[in-house]
């Protein structure tokens, strides 16, 4: 009998244990990489994704760490999802404490940069690589980021299109954010034209089938349809 049909006894045969460590390390490859990539663009300077315009700004507010200002939001977020009836997974709850201290770590370790013919790289390289970040964590199925959780909770509580909720909200964030502080430039209208196409590509290259037998649920639906937002 080959390894991928050896059943432990347990029960769980040896390829689907594979398969759910395999996802395990595509979710936290891609959240880690995240939160580098939102570095990536702090430091180019040059506009930020919506979500973390609000974080930059909540940050100068408070004087935390954006990284924290991150994880904060993302757990009060998650708060807004009990009267959406929508239910966590382990990606949603990593998401919320792994991305912030990646992003932080990052940011410790990046040189400060102030040269454009730098700057350009790096937002170039920041906006690939959160799209490669965001095809690690989507295919790996395990449930969405608090924040795509709260625009599909409300798609499927109010009836309107993801595309409406979706920019409602990320106009919003990225006023509020603006005016606290947040960077808002070039930077923000590359990442929001090329971030669909790049989670697209990147999902299609990271997806891989199912195990067989099925391993542990603990979200559902079709990982193609949440793009993660942090």
């Amino acid at each position: 009998m080959s390894q991928s049909t050896v059943t432990t006894p347990g029960g769980c045969s040896v390829s689907t244990r594979s398969h759910f460590a395999s996802r395990l390390v595509k979710l936290y490859a891609g959240l880690v990489l995240y939160g580098v990539s939102s570095a990536l663009l702090v430091e180019a300077g040059l506009g930020l994704e919506p979500w973390n315009v609000l974080h930059q700004g909540l940050a100068g507010l408070t004087g935390l760490p954006i990284g924290i200002v991150l994880t904060i939001l993302g757990a009060a977020i998650l708060l807004l999802w009990i009267p959406l009836r929508q239910r966590p997974g382990l990606g949603t709850v990593s998401n919320v404490l792994v991305i912030g201290v990646a992003m932080d770590g990052a940011l410790t370790l990046l040189p400060d940069v102030h040269a454009l013919a730098v700057r350009v790289p790096l937002l170039v390289a920041g906006v690939v690589l959160n799209g490669a970040a965001t095809g690690l964590y989507i295919s790996a199925a395990f449930g969405p980021g608090p924040r795509d959780g709260l625009m599909t909770g409300l798609h499927r509580r109010t009836g309107r299109s993801i595309r409406l909720i979706r920019t409602c909200i990320e106009v919003t964030v990225v006023a509020v954010g603006f005016v606290l502080g947040g960077t808002v430039g070039v930077g923000t209208l590359l990442y929001a034209l090329s971030i669909g196409p790049l989670a697209q590509l990147f999902l299609r290259m990271f997806a891989a089938p199912s195990a067989s037998g099925g391993s542990t649920v603990v979200a559902t639906g079709s990982p193609a349809r949440v793009i993660l937002r942090s």
